[in-house]
C-alpha cells in the first residue's frame, strides 16, 4: 500500500505539470506476481532503461513499482501511466486493445510455456499426459491460460482432463516429486524453469513463443517519441553501459517485431477454457 501511495503521489504530481510533451513522464513498472514488493528497489533496477528512454526523447522518466495487478489495470484503464512495462504479457496486451495504448518493445527470450515431468518419467511426447494429472495455477493466473492454450493447440484440452491446481508455480516441482500430480506447466522465465536441473525436472514440451515483459506508451506520445524509443532500447544490447542495464533488469535485450503477436495475444488466450 505505500509502495502505491509513493506511486499515486509522483504520478499526480506528473499531471499537475501540463501535457506528456512538457512534463516529468512516469514509468510504471509491473513484475507479476513474482515481483519483489520494495519500491527503491525497483527504481534502482529499471531507473537506467528509463534514463534511456527518456534521453532518447529529451524527457525524464520516472519509474514507479507497481504491485497489485488490480492497480496496474487502473492506471492503464485510466491512462495514469505515460509507459508501462509489465508482466505478465496480457496487461500490456489490454492496454493495446482496449485502452489506447501504443507498443515500443518486449523483451528478450520471448515467453514459453513449458510442460515438465520428472527426470525419470516415461513420458516422451504430449500424447502420452493425455489422462494424466496436470498440475497448474489457478484458472485466473496467465500461464495457466498460456499453457491451456498452448495444449489446446497440441490437442489436449485441460478441460477434459485431471487437473490439480497449485496456488503459485513454485509450488509445482514439489507436486511432481512426491506424486501428487504427473506433469506440470510452468513459465519458461520462471524460477521454477531455471531451477529444473537442480529439482530433478526435463522439459517435455516447449510451447510456441509469444511477448515476454512488453513496454508499452500513452497514446499522448508521438510516432517520433516512440520511434525514438525502439532506436534506443534496441540499441541497449550494442554498449557495455546498456548491456549492464539489461543485466540489472534481467533480460537479453529488446524486439520490436513482436507488436501483432501482442495484439494477438488476448484473442489466442480467450479461446483457451482453463
Amino acid at each position: 500500500m505505500k509502495c502505491w501511495k509513493h506511486a499515486a503521489a509522483l504520478i499526480a504530481l506528473g499531471l499537475s505539470m501540463g501535457s506528456a510533451l512538457a512534463r516529468d513522464l512516469v514509468m510504471a513498472i509491473s513484475e507479476g506476481s513474482s515481483g519483489g514488493t520494495d519500491h527503491a528497489r525497483v527504481i534502482a533496477k529499471y531507473q537506467g532503461l528509463a534514463d534511456a528512454i527518456g534521453k532518447s526523447i529529451g524527457q525524464k522518466v520516472n519509474v514507479v513499482f507497481i504491485r497489485e495487478f488490480a492497480a496496474l489495470e487502473d492506471g492503464l484503464k485510466n491512462k495514469r501511466f505515460d509507459l508501462a512495462m509489465a508482466r505478465p504479457s496480457d496487461y500490456p496486451a489490454r492496454a493495446l486493445r482496449d485502452h489506447g495504448y501504443q507498443f515500443v518493445a518486449s523483451a528478450k527470450p520471448e515467453g514459453h510455456c513449458l510442460i515438465i515431468v520428472p527426470q525419470e518419467s516415461a513420458y516422451k511426447t504430449l500424447a502420452d499426459i493425455k489422462g494424466k494429472r496436470i498440475v497448474v495455477p489457478s484458472p485466473a493466473a496467465y500461464m495457466t491460460k498460456f499453457c491451456t492454450a498452448e495444449l489446446r493447440d497440441q490437442g489436449i484440452d485441460l478441460a477434459t482432463e485431471k487437473v490439480e491446481r497449485v496456488r503459485e508455480q513454485g509450488s509445482i516441482p514439489f507436486y511432481l516429486t512426491n506424486k501428487f500430480g504427473d506433469v506440470g506447466g510452468v513459465a519458461s522465465y520462471s524460477g521454477v524453469a531455471k531451477s529444473l536441473e537442480k529439482t530433478g525436472h526435463r522439459v517435455l514440451h516447449k510451447s510456441v513463443a509469444q511477448p515476454y515483459f512488453p513496454i508499452v506508451v500513452n497514446k499522448d506520445l508521438s510516432a517520433a517519441q516512440v520511434q525514438n524509443m525502439q532506436r534506443a532500447v534496441v540499441g541497449l544490447s550494442e554498449t557495455e553501459d546498456g548491456r549492464a542495464v539489461l543485466k540489472n533488469i534481467g533480460i537479453q535485450g529488446f524486439d520490436t517485431g513482436t507488436e501483432k503477436r501482442l495484439r494477438d495475444l488476448l484473442t489466442w488466450l480467450d479461446t483457451a477454457s482453463p
